[in-house]
């Protein structure tokens, strides 16, 4: 009798253990993103999960939908702000604030080690950005890196380092003026094309190169079609992760730590990554034929300075004078 008691007390433990193993969780969290799902991007997004869960012990779920699941980037931010998607890994849209286009003016960083300075959770950047999300109901926890943007063309670019004189390329750039501005202050002609007709417009000669792109974009896309690709390092492509205030709000503050901290893990992975991959798929693009350029800080030089002495004080027309002569202090070469 004691022996089936014991047995049965054992096996009444044994369920209570498995049965809180697999309870539901207390919160569940949809993180949406843009990317595919082997992307670095999105491993970074179910590592954050899987972080999350093991160290709230289940209490919270995350729920990842990669690839545009649950719509577009913009569609995605509408979304946080209204509390009905609860994080993100997005591409930020600029036409709730323009100042949010601020990670993307050219001309500030050139290096990994200037990446991974003006990158970090306590630099001035990341505040800022903080600081815009948080007006519209949205909360900033950290970028992630995907590389340091270049030049692929289709014939070659004339005095690459020199700002002073014409390239000879009509270049593609996206519609941020960012781009567009400092691609024409350094000699470009420039033609904005959506990006999904990029790779027609290289190969039917509307674009003759494409402005901003890392080594990975450029070899994974457009590897068939680009002739030449110069590092030029003035821009690092990134994307932002992000939740809802609401969501933030509800949560435990324990529990923002736990979420903080895992997304300030996985960002600071991804420039580690991110350097590994430019490496890697430039040396992929000469072994494609493509003629790939590099350059030292040095003779980078010239570009850069152009780009803070003209480009900068143009993009105040679009952000406030206040805030871009705060950047210049942070930043200036």
């Amino acid at each position: 009798m004691r022996k089936t008691l014991k047995t049965f007390v054992s096996m009444c433990f044994v369920f209570v253990l498995a049965t809180a193993a697999f309870a539901a969780p207390e919160m569940t969290l949809r993180l949406a993103g843009q990317n595919p799902i082997d992307h670095q991007a999105t491993q970074a997004m179910y590592s954050i999960a899987k972080e999350v869960a093991a160290k709230t012990n289940g209490r919270i779920e995350i729920k990842v939908y990669p690839a545009s699941q649950v719509g577009d980037y913009v569609l995605v931010y509408e979304e946080l702000i209204r509390g009905t998607i609860d994080m993100a890994l997005i591409s930020v849209p600029s036409q709730f604030d323009p100042r949010l286009e601020l990670p993307y003016v050219n001309g500030y960083i050139s290096s990994y080690a200037q990446v991974k300075d003006v990158y970090k959770p306590d630099g001035w950047l990341s505040k800022k950005m903080d600081e815009f999300h948080s007006r519209l109901g949205v909360k900033f926890l950290g970028f992630n890196v995907e590389g340091m943007g270049g030049i692929g063309t289709t014939k070659p670019v004339t005095e690459p380092t020199n700002p002073a004189v014409d390239k000879g390329i009509l270049l593609r750039v996206c519609s941020i003026d960012a781009f567009k501005l400092a691609a024409e202050d350094v000699g470009y002609r420039t033609i904005t094309i959506p990006y999904a007709e990029l790779y027609t417009a290289l190969q039917t000669g509307v674009a003759e190169g494409v402005n901003g792109l890392p080594p990975v974009a450029c070899y994974t896309i457009l590897k068939d079609v680009l002739k030449y690709y110069y590092q030029t390092n003035y821009f690092v492509e990134s994307e932002s992760y992000l939740m809802s205030k609401k969501t933030w709000e509800k949560l435990k503050p324990e529990d923002q730590k736990i979420i903080a901290a895992a997304a300030a893990r996985v960002a600071a992975e991804s420039i580690v990554l991110s350097e590994k991959d430019d490496e890697k798929y430039m040396d992929l693009m000469r072994k494609a034929g493509i003629k790939v350029f590099t350059y030292t800080d040095k003779e980078l030089e010239p570009l850069f300075k152009r780009i803070g002495a003209v480009t900068w004080d143009k993009m105040a027309t679009r952000m406030g004078k206040d805030l871009i002569d705060e950047f210049k202090k942070q930043y200036a070469k």
